[in-house]
């Protein structure tokens, strides 16, 4: 003998029981998909322009003893273009970060690759043919001889390089950091903006086996701060460099770490080759 049929009054009682959990489930089943949705658009509206391109540099970030962090791109000097902004460097697809000194549209630092300016004509104003009002240290790399230096000089006529068609030479201010006696004096000669007050810096920094560093903190430092975390924390031994500009211009676009500044526009970039 078969069951009783259960009666349809139990069954709706049942099912009205059972709609609570029901709607909890589809409930968090639509929170959970909007969430879903939601991470994978902010992904999307964070790709940056330069996301995806050969990745010819090594990334390294440290924090010194005196707590100014270092976001670091090494690579080979090979691999070095130096090139025009006129945009905040987010905008531009390149990795790589902010050049020298400029005012307006003008670059007021050397930025030169293979004897020709990086914003104009030779001997132009703001090509960056010149190191503007002052003789300051630029970082050379002469190609022919495979070998760096930095000279203190005020245009590219000065520049000491062995073949005029393979070089480059950014300008900036000379950091001695193989002089420790003397280069707060030199700093100051060379004019190193804010070197006392608490800023963003940027600087440019080799060893004698032929390694390249482009560095920028975000952290506000004094340019002594910043020159002591490189002393503590860039690798290798025969270092020299050069400050860059600094403040709202320290910019770096990496896949590791995005710096903006304060977004502005900046005239020069030190960017990595993508060949």
């Amino acid at each position: 003998m078969s069951e009783p049929t259960e009666s349809l009054v139990v069954r709706e009682e049942r099912l009205w029981k059972r709609r609570p959990r029901l709607f909890f489930t589809v409930l968090t089943l639509s929170i959970a998909l909007i969430a879903i949705t939601w991470i994978l658009l902010d992904k999307e509206e964070k790709r940056e322009v330069f996301n995806g391109l050969p990745h010819a540099y090594t990334f390294r970030e440290t924090e010194s003893s005196g707590k100014v962090a270092l976001h670091m791109m090494s690579l080979s000097p090979d691999r070095v273009v130096l090139r025009p902004a006129g945009v905040p460097l987010r905008q531009i697809a390149a990795y790589g970060i902010n050049g020298g000194f400029f005012y307006g549209k003008d670059l007021l630092s050397i930025a030169i690759m293979n004897d020709n300016p990086v914003s104009g004509g030779r001997h132009d104003y703001g090509s960056g043919w010149f190191n503007a009002k002052y003789a300051r240290g630029t970082l050379v790399w002469d190609g022919a001889k495979r070998q760096f230096s930095v000279q203190v000089v005020s245009s590219g006529d000065e520049l000491a390089v062995s073949d005029r068609n393979h070089y480059f030479a950014q300008g900036g201010i000379s950091m001695n950091l193989e002089h420790e006696e003397q280069w707060a004096v030199t700093a100051q000669n060379e004019n190193l903006p804010y070197a006392n007050e608490q800023r963003m810096r940027s600087g440019m920094v080799y060893d004698k086996a032929g390694a390249l560093w482009l560095i920028v903190t975000p952290t506000l430092c004094t340019a002594e701060a910043f020159r002591a975390a490189i002393l503590e924390s860039v690798p290798g031994e025969g270092r020299e460099g050069i400050f860059l500009d600094g403040d709202g211009s320290s910019q770096m676009n990496a896949d590791e770490a995005v710096l903006t500044g304060d977004q502005r526009a900046v005239v020069q970039m030190i960017a990595v080759s993508r060949e």
